[in-house]
């Protein structure tokens, strides 16, 4: 909120209606200029399946070659079996694929030689939002429980919205 109230103070209520508007029109996979907004998920196959889980992340979170490596193994997803039937599997892969990280955003770029990246929170992007800003030892609060765990800290994540709270 305090991010909020400032942005109020210096560019007026106006100003910020349009900033929104603007980050609303940016396409699939894109992030706002901060990082702060990423367009949620809209597939309700991708919804109903990731989200039985945890949090379903946005697409734009990651280039589509971590997307195409982390749908290829399901049944080691993190240490656990996510496994699903073909149909659903190349559907969910389709739309994150599509929906991925641009290949000229800084996030598809700084992961763009190497493995892939499975983790959104080892991506440069990601750590660099969160250095400095968040101490080590809250993501191993109960109530965060893991770097995964977004809505715990930003509470419009669902809706595409990662400011600080």
């Amino acid at each position: 909120m305090a991010r909020l109230d400032r942005i109020l103070g210096v560019l007026g209520a106006s100003s910020l209606v349009a900033a929104l508007a603007f980050a609303a029109a940016l396409p699939a996979g894109t992030a706002s200029a901060e990082g702060d907004y990423f367009r949620p998920v809209t597939d309700e196959t991708v919804k109903a399946e990731c989200a039985a889980c945890h949090m379903a992340f946005p697409a734009g979170m990651l280039p589509a070659r971590s997307w195409e490596a982390l749908m290829a193994d399901l049944p080691d997803h993190f240490g656990e079996d996510a496994s699903l039937d073909d149909v659903t599997r190349a559907t969910i892969t389709a739309y994150l694929v599509a929906n991925a990280a641009p290949e000229k955003s800084y996030i598809a770029r700084s992961v763009a030689t190497g493995d892939p990246v499975l983790r959104i929170s080892e991506t440069p992007w990601w750590i660099k939002e969160h250095r400095g800003e968040v101490s080590p030892k809250a993501f191993e609060n109960p109530k965060v429980g893991s770097k995964a765990n977004c809505v715990a800290c930003h509470r419009g994540a669902e809706k595409g919205y990662y400011e600080d709270d």
